[in-house]
Protein backbone atom coordinates (compact mmCIF):
# COMPACT_ATOMS: atom_id res chain seq x y z
CA UNK A 1 0.00 0.00 0.00
CA UNK A 2 1.24 3.47 -0.82
CA UNK A 3 0.36 7.02 0.07
CA UNK A 4 1.14 9.48 -2.71
CA UNK A 5 1.40 13.08 -1.52
CA UNK A 6 1.23 15.77 -4.20
CA UNK A 7 2.52 19.28 -3.54
CA UNK A 8 1.63 21.95 -6.09
CA UNK A 9 4.59 23.65 -7.72
CA UNK A 10 2.49 26.21 -9.61
CA UNK A 11 -0.32 28.65 -8.86
CA UNK A 12 -3.87 27.31 -8.46
CA UNK A 13 -4.86 28.97 -11.75
CA UNK A 14 -2.40 26.65 -13.52
CA UNK A 15 -3.60 23.65 -11.47
CA UNK A 16 -7.18 24.35 -12.57
CA UNK A 17 -6.18 24.24 -16.27
CA UNK A 18 -5.14 20.58 -15.89
CA UNK A 19 -7.67 19.44 -13.28
CA UNK A 20 -10.08 17.77 -15.71
CA UNK A 21 -7.33 15.66 -17.31
CA UNK A 22 -5.94 14.85 -13.84
CA UNK A 23 -9.38 13.59 -12.78
CA UNK A 24 -9.59 11.41 -15.91
CA UNK A 25 -6.19 9.96 -14.93
CA UNK A 26 -7.53 9.22 -11.43
CA UNK A 27 -10.63 7.56 -12.92
CA UNK A 28 -8.42 5.21 -14.94
CA UNK A 29 -6.67 3.87 -11.84
CA UNK A 30 -9.88 3.70 -9.81
CA UNK A 31 -11.34 1.52 -12.58
CA UNK A 32 -8.26 -0.73 -12.37
CA UNK A 33 -8.72 -1.06 -8.59
CA UNK A 34 -5.39 0.57 -7.78
CA UNK A 35 -6.53 3.90 -6.37
CA UNK A 36 -8.52 3.53 -3.16
CA UNK A 37 -9.12 7.15 -2.14
CA UNK A 38 -7.94 10.59 -3.18
CA UNK A 39 -8.59 14.24 -2.48
CA UNK A 40 -7.27 17.73 -2.00
CA UNK A 41 -5.07 18.64 0.93
CA UNK A 42 -6.34 21.25 3.38
CA UNK A 43 -5.29 23.96 2.89
CA UNK A 44 -5.31 23.38 -0.86
CA UNK A 45 -1.62 23.07 -1.61
CA UNK A 46 -1.74 19.62 -3.23
CA UNK A 47 -3.46 16.28 -2.90
CA UNK A 48 -3.26 12.78 -1.48
CA UNK A 49 -3.85 9.41 -3.17
CA UNK A 50 -4.13 6.07 -1.38
CA UNK A 51 -2.80 3.51 -3.83
CA UNK A 52 -2.72 -0.28 -3.97
CA UNK A 53 0.33 -1.46 -5.94
CA UNK A 54 2.91 -4.26 -5.90
CA UNK A 55 6.00 -2.04 -5.95
CA UNK A 56 7.31 1.50 -5.77
CA UNK A 57 8.30 1.17 -9.44
CA UNK A 58 4.69 0.46 -10.34
CA UNK A 59 3.61 3.60 -8.45
CA UNK A 60 6.28 5.66 -10.20
CA UNK A 61 5.03 4.40 -13.58
CA UNK A 62 1.49 5.46 -12.64
CA UNK A 63 2.66 8.90 -11.55
CA UNK A 64 4.50 9.35 -14.85
CA UNK A 65 1.09 9.25 -16.59
CA UNK A 66 -0.47 11.98 -14.43
CA UNK A 67 -1.00 15.24 -16.35
CA UNK A 68 0.08 17.07 -13.19
CA UNK A 69 3.43 15.28 -13.52
CA UNK A 70 3.68 15.79 -17.28
CA UNK A 71 3.11 19.55 -16.91
CA UNK A 72 5.20 19.86 -13.72
CA UNK A 73 2.19 21.02 -11.74
CA UNK A 74 3.03 18.90 -8.69
CA UNK A 75 5.92 17.23 -6.91
CA UNK A 76 5.27 13.73 -5.54
CA UNK A 77 6.25 12.02 -2.31
CA UNK A 78 5.67 8.25 -2.16
CA UNK A 79 5.26 6.58 1.22
CA UNK A 80 5.04 2.79 1.35
CA UNK A 81 3.39 1.10 4.31
CA UNK A 82 2.01 -2.28 5.30
CA UNK A 83 -1.44 -2.09 6.89
CA UNK A 84 -1.43 -4.34 9.94
CA UNK A 85 -4.60 -3.14 11.64
CA UNK A 86 -7.70 -2.03 9.75
CA UNK A 87 -11.47 -2.21 9.66
CA UNK A 88 -13.23 -5.23 8.20
CA UNK A 89 -14.49 -3.06 5.31
CA UNK A 90 -10.99 -1.87 4.46
CA UNK A 91 -9.74 -5.46 4.57
CA UNK A 92 -12.02 -6.19 1.61
CA UNK A 93 -10.19 -3.48 -0.35
CA UNK A 94 -6.82 -4.99 0.51
CA UNK A 95 -7.69 -8.50 -0.69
Amino acid sequence: MFIIILTYQKELSEVEKHLESHRAYLDKYYALGQFIASGARVPRKGGVILCKADSRGEVEAMIAQDPFHEHRIAAYQIIEFTPTKFSEEFGKVLS
